[in-house]
């Protein structure tokens, strides 16, 4: 019997995605983890209970070797699974790649692209992380689209220009909401244990939504979640989460840890 097949047989119907700008926290373990880390996942599960779920969706995208695995252990427990990025095309000649459409087979309801570390490590540009956001649409999941400006564009007050111009081009025309997360990640701040002040998180989220509201069709702009991501920790994440147009958190190493990134989700009880 095929892979496919066999995973088919284990995984339930995913959880839908919630919309209209219900909370929502990811979790990115980047490349940690091997089967032992599930042990993590399943406290996450038992700790995300039934108070927690009515008020915020979770998910956790956990390196590629592992999303089979962790959709069907995240079976009945509320939280989602998703990949840290996919390739543009359906199938192919694409050695060392993977496709939105096997992601959504082995049970991911979200993929991540345009993270940072794939736009430097990979010099992805904005053509291409807008690409990868369309084919995860063509899978019928949803995309995290990340975006942020470096050290150097913010101490050259091109913040908000950066942002924008990543919004513009990397957005799919016409993606409907529900399919769409934006990942607010100032490069700056990512794994840097520096994060940007009130005032600056709430300037650029402000910025998102207003031209989300231009580039999406009318009304769809106001229900797309954005999400801060940067050093967020247990310690910093209840004031982050009081900022206007906040709706959750991009989560990374603290989700490696199940206390840590319960204790995140926790203040939405």
């Amino acid at each position: 019997m095929p892979f496919s097949a066999r995973i088919g047989q284990v995984i339930e119907k995913v959880p839908e995605m919630s919309q209209a700008n219900r909370p929502l926290v990811v979790g990115n373990w980047k490349m940690n983890g091997s089967r032992a880390a599930l042990a993590e996942l399943s406290a996450m599960g038992k700790g995300f209970d039934g108070e927690l779920r009515s008020k915020l969706d979770l998910v956790i995208c956990p390196p590629m070797t592992l999303v089979a695995l962790a959709a069907q252990m995240a079976v009945g427990t509320g939280i989602s699974i998703g990949a840290q990025n996919c390739h543009a095309k359906v199938s192919g000649a694409h050695t060392g790649d993977v496709s939105a459409e096997m992601l959504a087979d082995i049970g991911a309801v979200a993929v991540m692209v345009g993270h940072s570390e794939r736009r430097t490590d990979y010099k992805e540009k904005d053509a291409d992380v807008r690409a990868k956001a369309e084919a995860v649409r063509r899978a019928g999941l949803m995309a995290v689209l990340c975006l942020g400006e470096t050290k150097g564009e913010r101490e050259a007050g091109k913040a908000l220009s950066v942002v924008r111009r990543q919004l513009k081009e990397s957005v799919p025309e016409g993606i409907p909401a529900h399919q769409l997360v934006i990942g607010y990640e100032p490069v700056w701040a990512i794994g840097t244990g520096l994060v940007p002040t009130a005032k600056d998180v709430e300037e650029v989220h402000a910025l998102i939504r207003s031209n989300l509201k231009k580039l999406l069709v009318k009304g769809e702009g106001s229900k797309v979640r954005i999400l801060y991501g940067g050093s967020v920790k247990p310690t910093n994440a209840k004031e982050l989460l009081a900022v206007s147009n906040v709706d959750g958190l991009l989560v990374g190493g603290a989700s490696l840890k199940a206390e840590d990134f319960l204790t995140i989700a926790g203040f939405y009880r």
